[in-house]
């Protein structure tokens, strides 16, 4: 019988492989294997402060005790189905509903990406999975919309915030040292910065729990949360889209 994996305690960054998947991400903003890749290669450590951190919130000892795999619950169309118009849990199924996004297609990619890692039984793996499957969630959270790679953006920022995790912040910058050379490259860039500190100004969300938090109406749980209204990331989005917008008019004349 093969010996049981375990976790690496002692893994360092790779900036080599981060620097490569960088590479690939910044010519397909869409290659989510390669955001796990540079996630890997950067945030060694990360979980762990993290968990520890969750064990001194109110219900972080209750939660790692439980240690809910939040993707199971994500993937339940019944449970989804109890949350009332309104609530967070309803704009997360209208999140999916629009997107065409699961909880289980990140799933895949983050075992296609790590193999039996990303599945093992440990602490400090489960916080990884938890921080991996919430990630939708804070896009319904703080409205940066998930189909859009601004929005991506600004929620890779606002992650960074939250997280310290130094691969959210290597893709923040990375995409914001792109923008120089695009035609709303200042507008990316305040945008970028927004979600930094939007992050930095909101409670800590992995010490939510998802049932409650679901059950929750969404305006109240920003307001609680401190999740301010992302009014550059609007104004940018706006502007980009009514560029686009001109150049295909342009194009069909």
């Amino acid at each position: 019988m093969a010996a049981p994996a375990t976790l690496d305690l002692n893994r360092r960054r790779d900036w080599k492989t981060a620097f490569r998947s960088m590479r690939e991400l910044l010519g397909d903003p869409n290659n989510t294997h390669a955001v796990f890749r540079i996630m890997h290669a950067l945030n060694a450590g990360v979980g762990a402060k993290n968990y520890h951190r969750l064990l001194q919130t109110a219900e972080g000892g209750r939660m790692a005790y439980q240690r809910v795999e939040l993707v199971e619950r994500l993937t339940d169309r019944a449970w989804l189905n109890q949350f009332a118009p309104g609530s967070v849990g309803a704009a997360y199924r209208a999140f999916l509903d629009k997107t065409g996004y699961s909880a289980a297609g990140l799933e895949q990619v983050g075992n296609e990406t790590h193999g039996i890692a990303g599945r093992m039984e440990h602490p400090y793996a489960w916080f990884g999975r938890r921080e991996r499957d919430v990630h939708d969630i804070w896009h319904v959270l703080t409205g940066y919309q998930a189909d859009d790679p601004l929005g991506e953006l600004c929620l890779v920022a606002f992650s960074y915030a939250q997280t310290t995790g130094l691969g959210w912040g290597f893709i923040a910058l990375m995409g914001s040292l792109k923008s120089l050379r695009e035609p709303h490259g200042r507008l990316v860039r305040r945008a970028v910065w927004e979600g930094y500190r939007h992050g930095r100004a909101a409670a800590w969300l992995h010490g939510e729990d998802i049932e409650k938090l679901f059950a929750e109406p969404l305006d109240a749980a920003r307001a609680r949360l401190k999740i301010a209204k992302p009014v550059w990331y609007e104004r940018t989005h706006q502007a980009v889209a009514q560029t686009a917008s001109s150049s295909a008019l342009v194009a069909a004349e």
